[in-house]
């Protein structure tokens, strides 16, 4: 069984609502501390053996493999999670703009309200990369209403036009 594998068996375990909470209010400490670390000394590429990465971020492998799947849509180039073993060498780079919008969209504000953000991206791209996962978020239709102007240009009400 890969170290993916078995966190994803870890993951999806089936627990009591009260040891799901506890379970995943735990892992997300732990997350919530590397995130700091990886934003508070501007380590933008993460090298080693995933074993040495992982006692170096105070996790096990397995943990640590959940921790990079949680991040993996924010790397410049994503790994292949499945082929990882704990003496896999890994070098990756993360790409801060994706994983501030991809925080924003797991809506882990524990993480994109870190106060170590401030020293990496500044509030005005912050703000900008929040307006652009807002609008990524917003339903578009291209459903014309009964009584929006007809799109054929007549400046008729569509129900009066070409709707009836």
């Amino acid at each position: 069984m890969t170290l993916y594998e078995k966190w994803s068996e870890i993951a999806e375990q089936d627990r009591t609502p009260q040891e799901n909470e506890a379970f995943w209010k735990e892992y997300f400490l732990k997350e919530k501390d590397n995130y700091a670390d990886i934003l508070a000394n501007n380590r933008k590429t993460l090298k080693g053996t995933l074993s040495e990465l992982a006692s170096s971020f105070n996790m096990d492998t397995v943990t640590f493999t959940g921790f990079l799947d949680g991040m993996n849509t924010s790397l410049v180039e994503e790994l292949d999670l499945e082929s990882l073993e704990e003496t896999t060498e890994i070098s990756i780079e993360i790409d801060y703009e994706k994983l501030y919008f991809n925080m924003l969209d797991a809506k882990a504000d524990w993480l994109y309200n870190l106060p170590e953000w401030e020293n990496i991206l500044s509030e005005e791209k912050r703000k900008a990369i929040t307006k652009e996962y807002r609008v990524s978020k917003m339903a578009v239709s291209n459903r014309v209403g009964r009584n929006d102007p007809c799109p054929c240009g007549s400046g008729k009400k569509y129900k009066k036009c070409c709707g009836k």
